[in-house]
């Protein structure tokens, strides 16, 4: 069983940035991509950015494309969110996960995390 533990989220003004980590446990993590998506309240789940297991791969949806870097560390088993230039419509809670398959589906991924708030305002 693969858990994955989010942290770093938080509130911050337009134009700020944040990084969010995603600590994963359990051996069926190894090999896996992982992915960051995030829901903002009456809206539903959306991708925000996946990478493979070794970092060959990255992709990102297009509102965050260029502000918002994906990245993981292998070695301590924790994945990375880079938010820069943040607008108030990243608010929402930002989910880890992980999976085989990878890309940017909600079914690729059988492993999630609990999510951390991200709030932007002045």
């Amino acid at each position: 069983q693969v858990q994955l533990v989010e942290s770093g989220g938080g509130l911050v003004q337009p134009g700020d940035s944040l990084r969010l980590s995603c600590a994963a446990s359990g051996r069926p993590f190894s090999g896996s991509a992982m992915a960051w998506f995030r829901q903002a309240p009456g809206k539903e789940r959306e991708f925000v950015a996946t990478i493979s297991w070794y970092s060959d791969y990255t992709y990102y949806a297009e509102p965050v494309r260029g502000r918002f870097t994906i990245s993981r560390d292998n070695a301590k088993n924790t994945g990375y969110l880079q938010m820069n230039s943040l607008k108030p419509e990243d608010t929402a809670i930002y989910y880890c996960a992980a999976g085989r398959i990878g890309g940017p589906g909600v079914r690729s991924y059988n492993y999630w995390g609990q999510g951390t708030q991200v709030t932007v305002s002045s």
